[in-house]
């Protein structure tokens, strides 16, 4: 012995962890309170365990008072690998990802080429577990390359893990092809994932029509065109029988529509952005073009309408929209930049940032889109995969663009201060991310 204390191992991948001192937040459950949470071979395997029932060998994490949370679940994220790998890659989305507290993501197959073969969604899958930091599903595309035409083999897609279909951003004008696909989802009991705007209205616009769009000469679409597509898509789904899944929905018209469809019986669930129940048509202001999304930023009575749909249940989920872009996407004139923003590492902050309390928040980003996707994640109960969020609800931080996690920067948040910091990740019982000013606290070894 040389007199200096010995250094206690590093734990192990297969470590029990025991969680102490956490405000547990489920809510599938329903349970908002202190506790406790123990965690072994990757599972959840009790809460509030008594003292016998935590191995000696048990790291010890002190929460300081910090919500453990299930880990986060991203119904639809595009991370640019294969073909726009200088955008985002597998491994830098994945990075941003866990820092945001998501430890699931349904990639989109907007790729290039498109995810529209088995092969290519397999090995999405197993790059994605070498990885090793978020669980990566890749969904497959409706029509082959995304084009709205020929339909893909959406069966052997099934079978390779495709847990829901879509062509991204690419609105199928085709009535009756739209109507054969979405037979044929049904055949398969397939989620389908639909951008609705209608293409002719939306051609070449860029900006919501308005006093805004007018003021700086862009191109105009009307948010009807949002609406009009909705009412064609909820009318094939009822024809039908396939279950539609409607993303980035940004219009109370829209809105209104689901609504109804949902309490007709109809098999529809949608989603929404944070962009859209926290930004406006505002924020394109001086051509700012981190600003630029599809669908375009709304009116203020439109943003308050999503709003609405958040805390009556009309929403299903919250989606990180992710869309990343480089310096040289955007830095052109706003009507030939790129549209999108990147939403992995905001997501938690600015939805907590609605209003909704804070149970009905996490709702919208954890099980709710796990059970539209069919995935085991989104709980706190016992026996299921420790995915699991660390944060302090209370604990602001600011966005800066160029300092983020990930590789592309193009957030529409750039300084914004956000309550709700990420402290750590947990993926199957192990840690996937720590925050740079918690690595030596929040956590103890014994």
């Amino acid at each position: 012995m040389t007199g200096k204390s010995a250094k206690k191992p590093a734990p192990g991948p297969d470590t029990p962890i025991l969680f102490t001192n956490v405000r547990l937040i489920d809510p599938a459950s329903g349970r908002d309170g202190p506790g406790s949470l123990l965690v072994e071979h990757g599972r959840i395997s009790a809460i509030d365990p008594s003292g016998s029932a935590v191995p000696a060998n048990a790291r010890h994490v002190d929460g300081q008072g910090a919500v453990l949370a299930p880990g986060l679940v991203d119904l639809r994220a595009s991370l640019g690998e294969p073909g726009a790998e200088y955008r985002e890659t597998l491994r830098s989305g994945s990075e941003a990802a866990v820092a945001g507290g998501i430890t699931s993501i349904g990639v989109m197959p907007d790729t290039d080429p498109a995810i529209d073969t088995p092969a290519l969604l397999t090995v999405i899958r197993q790059r994605g577990e070498e990885i090793g930091l978020a669980s990566l599903y890749p969904h497959g595309a409706l029509t082959r390359a995304s084009r709205g035409e020929e339909m893909t083999e959406m069966g052997l897609l099934q079978k390779a893990g495709a847990l829901a279909f879509t062509d991204g951003v690419h609105a199928i004008g085709n009535t009756k092809q739209m109507r054969n696909l979405l037979s044929y989802a049904h055949f398969l009991d397939a989620l389908v994932m639909l951008h609705p705007q209608d293409i002719d209205l939306s051609r070449g616009a860029c900006a919501t029509s308005g006093l805004q769009a007018t003021r700086l000469g862009l191109p105009q679409v009307t948010p009807a065109a949002e609406a009009m597509m909705v009412a064609r898509d909820l009318r094939l789904a009822e024809m039908t029988g396939a279950r539609v899944h409607l993303t980035n929905i940004s219009t109370a018209e829209a809105l209104d529509l689901i609504r109804d469809a949902k309490a007709r019986g109809l098999r529809v669930s949608c989603d929404t952005a944070p962009p859209y129940f926290s930004l406006t048509e505002e924020a394109i202001g001086d051509y700012r073009t981190y600003a630029k999304l599809t669908p375009p930023l709304r009116l203020e009575k439109d943003r308050q309408a999503v709003r609405a749909a958040l805390a009556d249940g009309t929403i299903d989920a919250v989606t990180s929209d992710h869309s990343p872009a480089d310096a040289d996407d955007k830095r052109l004139p706003f009507a030939q930049a790129r549209a999108g923003g990147t939403g992995l590492v905001t997501l938690l902050g600015v939805t907590l940032a609605s209003g909704l309390p804070l149970l009905d928040a996490l709702r919208l980003l954890t099980v709710n889109p796990a059970r539209l996707l069919g995935l085991e994640a989104g709980t706190l109960s016992v026996g299921a995969k420790a995915d699991l969020c660390l944060f302090d609800p209370q604990s602001e931080w600011t966005v800066h663009a160029g300092e983020l996690p990930g590789l592309a920067q193009n957030t529409p948040f750039d300084g914004w201060t956000l309550k709700g910091r990420v402290l750590k990740t947990f993926r199957e019982g192990r840690e996937v991310y720590t925050a740079p000013a918690t690595a030596s606290g929040h956590s103890s070894s014994t």
